[in-house]
C-alpha cells in the first residue's frame, strides 16, 4: 500500500515465493515486490544470497528472521496426562513444555539441523549484511520469530546445538532470544535494533505434523474454546503476524530489548500485542554470542570462495 516500500520475499521454495508475490501484486498492482532464493539451513546458500542482496540493495530497513523447522515432532501423552492430573495442562498446551520432543540430525555442514536452520543461518545472514543494516540515516530492524516454547531448561552452553537433547526446537528458540539481546548491546549505537516475536499457537504445516490431520480436525472446536482461556491460541497465520506488523510501526529506540512481543487473540477473535519480559541471563547471552563467533570462524573457512 506504500509505494516507497520494496518487499523482498526470501524463501527456499522458489514456486512458493513467486506465488506469494503474484498474490500480492494481484491485490496491489503498484507494489514493489521481488523474490530471492535461500535455504537458511545451508551455509553456502546463505552466503550466496547475502552476496546477491548486497548487489541488489544499498540498505535494508527491516529483516524478518522467520525460517524455522521442527523435524519429527512427537507428543508425550504420558506427560500430557500427568499435566491434566496436576492442573498444569493449560500451561503445557500453551507452551508445549514437557509434552513435545523432536529427533534432530546433522546437516550437510556438519551442524545440528534445527540449530543451523532456526538460528545459525540467520546469524550468518545478519553478519554478512551488516553493511546494509548499520550506519543508515534511519534505524534498521531485525525481527526474529521466537516462541513461547523458548525455555532456558532446554538450552545448555556446553551443548548449544542441542546434539544430546530431545527439545531442539525449544533450545533453538531460547538461543534466538539470547542472540537478540546481545545484538542490541553490540549494534544499537550503529543504528541496528533487534526484537523477538512470538506468533502464538498457529495452525501451519509445522503444527499439522505433530498429530495426524484427522485428529486436528477433531480438536479444532476444543482449541477455539481454549482460546477463551489461552490468549496465545492465535490459530491463524493472519492473527499470528499481529506482533510482526505492530513492530513495523514502532520506533525501535523506545522498545525494551529484554521484552518479547506476543501475538494474542481474545476468545471473540480480537487480535492484539502483549509485551512480556524475556527470561534470559545477559551473561549467558554474551558467552553464547562468543561461541557463535567462534563457530562462524570455523565454518566459514571452507567457503572462502563465497566471501568478499
Amino acid at each position: 500500500e506504500d509505494g516507497r516500500i520494496h518487499l523482498c520475499i526470501a524463501c527456499r521454495n522458489v514456486q512458493k515465493s513467486e506465488a506469494t508475490r503474484d498474490l500480492i501484486l494481484a491485490a496491489h498492482p503498484a507494489a514493489q515486490v521481488s523474490t530471492v532464493e535461500v535455504d537458511l539451513g545451508n551455509l553456502a546458500s546463505v552466503l550466496r544470497v547475502a552476496r546477491e542482496l548486497r548487489c541488489r540493495f544499498q540498505r535494508l530497513d527491516f529483516v524478518y528472521l522467520n525460517a524455522g523447522i521442527m523435524p519429527n515432532p512427537h507428543v508425550n501423552f504420558k506427560a500430557l496426562w500427568h499435566g491434566l492430573l496436576t492442573g498444569k495442562v493449560l500451561h503445557m498446551l500453551t507452551t508445549a513444555e514437557g509434552i513435545m520432543t523432536q529427533t534432530d540430525r546433522l546437516n550437510g555442514d556438519g551442524l545440528q539441523e534445527v540449530f543451523a536452520t532456526n538460528l545459525f543461518g540467520h546469524f550468518i545472514l545478519v553478519r554478512q549484511l551488516e553493511c546494509l543494516l548499520c550506519g543508515n540515516e534511519k534505524p534498521s530492524r531485525l525481527i526474529w520469530t521466537s516462541s513461547s516454547n523458548a525455555r532456558e531448561s532446554a538450552f545448555s552452553l556446553s551443548d548449544y546445538q542441542h546434539a544430546k537433547g530431545r527439545e531442539s526446537y525449544s533450545s533453538s528458540k531460547y538461543a534466538t532470544d539470547l542472540t537478540s539481546v546481545v545484538l542490541n548491546r553490540k549494534f544499537n549505537k550503529q543504528g541496528l535494533y533487534s526484537s523477538v516475536v512470538c506468533p502464538g499457537l498457529v495452525m501451519s504445516n509445522m503444527t499439522y505434523r505433530i498429530l495426524p490431520v484427522f485428529l486436528w480436525k477433531l480438536l479444532m472446536p476444543i482449541m477455539w474454546l481454549i482460546r477463551f482461556f489461552a490468549k496465545t491460541y492465535t490459530l491463524t497465520p493472519y492473527n499470528g503476524a499481529e506482533a510482526h506488523v505492530w513492530l513495523f510501526k514502532q520506533k525501535p529506540e523506545y522498545l525494551d530489548a529484554l521484552v518479547k512481543y506476543h501475538s494474542c487473540t481474545s476468545g471473540l477473535g480480537k487480535s492484539y500485542v502483549e509485551p512480556r519480559k524475556i527470561d534470559v541471563d545477559e551473561e549467558t547471552a554474551e558467552k553464547f554470542y562468543q561461541k557463535l563467533l567462534e563457530l562462524e570462524k570455523q565454518t566459514l573457512e571452507r567457503y572462502s570462495d563465497l566471501l568478499d
